[in-house]
Order: structure tokens, then sequence, then C-alpha cells
């Protein structure tokens, strides 16, 4: 399939600055045309296709472009994506087309002023007077959604800002996920969850869906596609197997929509064939061998290893940060999220000790995950 953008992708590999925005001079015809599958997203009632799009490492917006025109109706950033880009180029591409479409982002900010800050950038950014989700960011423990945080939200509605409350966890889903179905606050939870995540998320998303809570999946694919390493990239992209993942979580019709990230229309014309294709044996087969290869490298934040780091490091956040680093090409992402532990932790080195205390049952090679972190970052 010819692809116009590549001559940008290029620029953005190279690290050339070049127009962030530029059209494509002519359509980019579709093998065959989408067909285009929609669930309704808990007690917001907004119908959603079960495919949206995550837009944290996008870098044309073009491809944006493309994927709402042809019927994507979900889109995905957030304050510190890119450095505080990303919400401009999500914003520059779909400005003419904002009246029939769904836009969430989000702040990880600890305070009630924080919170409301983040979000008039947000929206100044975005170039758009409201958005229809707006996420309390990263919460990975029941105490850190606190009343305050919960007032900025309700304060956000009355003024007009945003239509719906959403709050997002990478990792202590069995803590959080029920607390937050009992608030009777939140209207949409994205959570992780992927063909690698413990057998007890599909208890926890049913619960979500039980209390008529909207719920969107992210890291859809179990890691990204874009590790420096020649060998992991290799297993990343094994044929089929990105596709089979992304129909691995539609198969589970209490999932509402899902935020894979795209970066080109070879992705999006790929990932688009989940919402038309129902998970066959095949797909099974082919992420069964590639949970086995991807082992040693991904954390499914089953939270395994919570308070066993003789050091005290939330061992599960920073595998993270290297995932974004490494699988994902964010490394100022990355390299932000480790600077903002507390100090005792970002001063820690795993060479210190003599021998590393995390055990994980899954096999992933913890210490020395962890140590890259530590090298990439400190």
């Amino acid at each position: 399939m010819p692809n116009s953008s590549s001559r940008r992708s290029f620029l953005a590999a190279a690290g050339i600055a070049g127009p962030a925005f530029l059209k494509p001079a002519e359509p980019l015809p579709f093998r065959a045309e989408p067909k285009l599958d929609y669930r309704v997203l808990g007690k917001t009632g907004l119908k959603v296709t079960t495919m949206g799009f995550g837009c944290m490492i996008t870098s044309d917006g073009a491809v944006i472009e493309r994927a709402a025109d042809i019927g994507v109706n979900y889109f995905d950033t957030a304050r510190g994506y890119q450095n505080g880009n990303c919400e401009r180029m999500v914003g520059a591409a779909l400005k003419t087309r904002r009246k029939n479409l769904i836009v969430s982002t989000k702040s990880g900010a600890p305070s009630r002023d924080g919170l409301l800050k983040d979000l008039d950038t947000s929206l100044k950014e975005l170039g758009m007077d409201y958005v229809d989700i707006w996420y309390l960011h990263g919460k990975s423990k029941p105490d850190q959604i606190t009343e305050e945080l919960m007032q900025a939200q309700n304060e956000a509605k009355k003024a007009g800002k945003i239509r719906f409350a959403g709050v997002s966890l990478h990792s202590g889903h069995q803590g959080v996920i029920p607390h937050v179905a009992k608030l009777n606050h939140f209207d949409v939870v994205l959570t992780t969850y992927n063909f690698a995540t413990e057998p007890y998320m599909e208890g926890l998303v049913k619960t979500l869906k039980d209390a008529n809570i909207g719920v969107v999946a992210m890291k859809v694919m179990a890691s990204g596609q874009r590790s420096k390493d020649e060998k992991t990239r290799g297993i990343l992209k094994r044929e089929g197997a990105s596709l089979a993942a992304l129909k691995w979580v539609l198969r589970n019709k209490n999932v509402s929509t899902t935020i894979p990230s795209i970066t080109d229309n070879d992705q999006l014309e790929k990932n688009l064939k989940a919402m038309a294709a129902p998970f066959s044996f095949g797909d099974d087969k082919a992420l069964q061998a590639r949970l086995q290869e991807i082992r040693p490298y991904y954390c499914n934040m089953c939270g395994s290893c919570d308070g066993t780091c003789a050091k005290g490091l939330p061992v599960a956040d920073v595998l993270r940060f290297v995932m974004y680093a490494e699988n994902y090409g964010e490394f100022a992402l990355g390299r932000e999220n480790f600077r903002l532990l507390p100090a005792e932790h970002a001063a820690v080195r795993c060479g210190d000790c003599p021998e590393c205390t995390v055990k994980c049952p899954r096999g992933v090679r913890v210490s020395q995950r962890v140590s890259l972190a530590q090298e990439y970052f400190a």
C-alpha cells in the first residue's frame, strides 16, 4: 500500500523538525472498506468504535485525521505525552471534525489546583472548549483517589469543561477497581488489559461493567513495537500477533473500546481489521508463542513484586518506564516518570545489591530491566 507519510516518518526518525500536521497530498486508499463495530461506553451512553486511537506516540497528525475520516471516533491523549506536544497535535488534527468525536485526556497532578490548571492547559492546547472524558491518571492505590481530586472533576463538569469523569490505572487493579466500582463517581475506567494480564482481570472488568462503568482497555498489545533491540523488535512484530492481541481484547464484550498506539497508516489499516474478524484458534496459537518470547521483558503489572525490593523500589512502575523508552520509543516519557520517583529511590543502583530480592513469578528479568532504567534515566 502506498504511504505518503513515509517522508514525514523518515524525518521524524532522523530527528529533523518539520511541519507536524501536514496533510498527505492525496487520500490514502484502503485495500477494503473498513467494517466499524460499536459499543456503548457504560453510563455515559456514548457509542464508541471498539477500536479507538491511542495518540501517545503518534508523530504524524495526518494518521489521526485519516482515522477520524474513516469513522474511528474515540481519541485518547494526555497532558504529559510528548512533553505536552501531543495534545496540540491531536487538536490540530481533529479541530474540523470535533462535533462527531469523543476525545479524552488525562492529568496525574496530585492536587485539586494542579488538576484544574492542567485541564485549562489541555483545553488550550487541544483548541477545544471541553473534553468528553477527563481521567485522573495513573492511580495504583485506593487512597490515591482522594475527595479533593474527585471534587476537581465535579467542578470541571459543572463548568462545562468535561462531560465525564474517569480514572486510569496501570497497576493495583485488585485494590483500585473494586474501590472505584463502589464510589458512584466515575463514569469510565481506563485500564491495562491484554492477553498477558492475570486471569483475575476478567472478573474485575466484569465488576466495572456490572457497575455500569465504561471500560477502555490500554496496552492491548502487551508491549510496544519500537524496541531498539533487534531481537525484541522481531518478537513484537511476529506476523499476525499484534492483530491477534487486539482481537483477544475485543472478544470480551465487557470492554467498550481500546486505545492501541498507532503511528502510521499501515498500522491503522491492520488494526481496523480487529473490528471485523472474530478471535480464532490461530490467533490464540500466535499469542501463546508471543507470550513465551516476551516473558523475560514484559511486566504485566500483576502486583506480585509489591514491597519485595530490599531498597523499596516500586518495581512495576520502573519496569513500565523502561518499556516506554525501549518498546514505545518514548525515552522522554520514561525519563520524566523516573525523575518523579522519591530521591531515595532514584538513587538506588541494582548493582549495589549482592542478590535481587525480587522474584517475578512470570519470569521477567527484573534486576536486568531495572538496571536498564537506572542506566537510561538516572
